[in-house]
């Protein structure tokens, strides 16, 4: 033994809903990337659709790692038996907004709302809680919303 303290690699949570909006997809892969990258371990919580994207899309799980249901993820941090530094929740709805409030009041995570779809700008005005949003109008391109997350750069925090 060295005396040294170990420290615990950082973790971020990707909160996924229901993958009516392309760009989930796509956008959970890249942060999911980037996160890896800068050595913050994610998991994903979605719900069954989300997640059999994801675990489609990436079959040898090059990127992807642990995949949790989301129903399973909020009980795990509600009774304290996990919990995160940083949360992710991919708002293009309403339900997409309560997940978000939820893990704000259950988590100790650093909360990130990413909104996106046709319709984003109405959904950031119904976040009335504390967290970073990051937002842009991106349904079917990715890019959008891809550019205001490298400009806020969560990994780097």
């Amino acid at each position: 033994m060295t005396g040294e303290p170990t420290t615990k690699p950082a973790t971020a949570l990707l909160v996924l809903g229901c993958p009516q909006v392309p760009v989930q997809t796509s956008i959970a892969l890249y942060l999911i990337n980037r996160l890896k990258k800068a050595g913050i371990t994610p998991v994903v919580a979605g719900n069954r659709s989300a997640n059999t994207l994801l675990v489609v899309s990436d079959p040898d799980r090059h990127y992807l790692g642990e995949v949790i249901d989301l129903d399973r993820a909020v009980a795990l941090i509600t009774e304290k038996k996990r919990d995160f530094d940083q949360c992710f929740v991919f708002i293009h709805n309403d339900a997409g907004v309560s997940y978000a409030a939820t893990m704000g009041a259950i988590s100790r995570a650093k909360l990130y709302a990413l909104v996106y779809g046709e319709h984003f700008d109405e959904q950031v005005k119904k976040i009335e809680f504390p967290c970073t949003i990051i937002a842009a109008k991106a349904v079917h391109n990715p890019l959008p919303l891809k550019k205001a997350i490298d400009e806020v750069a969560p990994w780097a925090a």
